[in-house]
């Protein structure tokens, strides 16, 4: 079981990645369009937030079941503390990214869109962070 949770850790890991690298690919993309063109443009890459909650789902589901045999000694593990408060950083991030752009859908304001890039490439990082944390403590 726990090869198959790591599986799905992993590919979880790939679709929240994923969409953070294509989010920040994208954004580039975007800078260079006029600016009539990059609201609509935005708009259709927001899909991708799909792709993410759906990564950030798995690595959660496979991630408490993967780290059970750790409880009892987490507080010998500094890093993989680092790491879990990372990932509850990575949610929060999340959270505000999708309430930012279900607004500006709604609302059809693609100028709010901006207000994204600043938490994406947090968002990005943060991730990043994490993998790296993860292999620090597992290694």
């Amino acid at each position: 079981m726990r090869d198959l949770m790591l599986m799905v850790h992993f590919i979880g890991l790939s679709m929240a990645l994923g969409t953070g690298f294509a989010n920040l690919f994208l954004s580039m993309a975007a800078a260079k369009l006029e600016p009539a063109e990059r609201g609509p443009f935005m708009f259709r890459t927001l899909v991708l937030i799909r792709m993410g909650h759906i990564g950030l789902g798995l690595l959660l589901i496979s991630g408490f079941y993967l780290i059970t045999p750790f409880w009892k000694i987490l507080g010998h593990m500094p890093t993989l503390i680092a790491k879990l408060c990372f990932v509850t950083l990575l949610v929060i991030l999340v959270s505000i990214i999708t309430v930012i752009a279900k607004k500006a859908q709604r609302q059809n304001n693609p100028a709010m869109l901006a207000r994204l890039k600043p938490f994406g490439m947090l968002n990005f990082f943060v991730g990043f962070t994490i993998v790296v944390l993860a292999v620090l403590s597992f290694h």
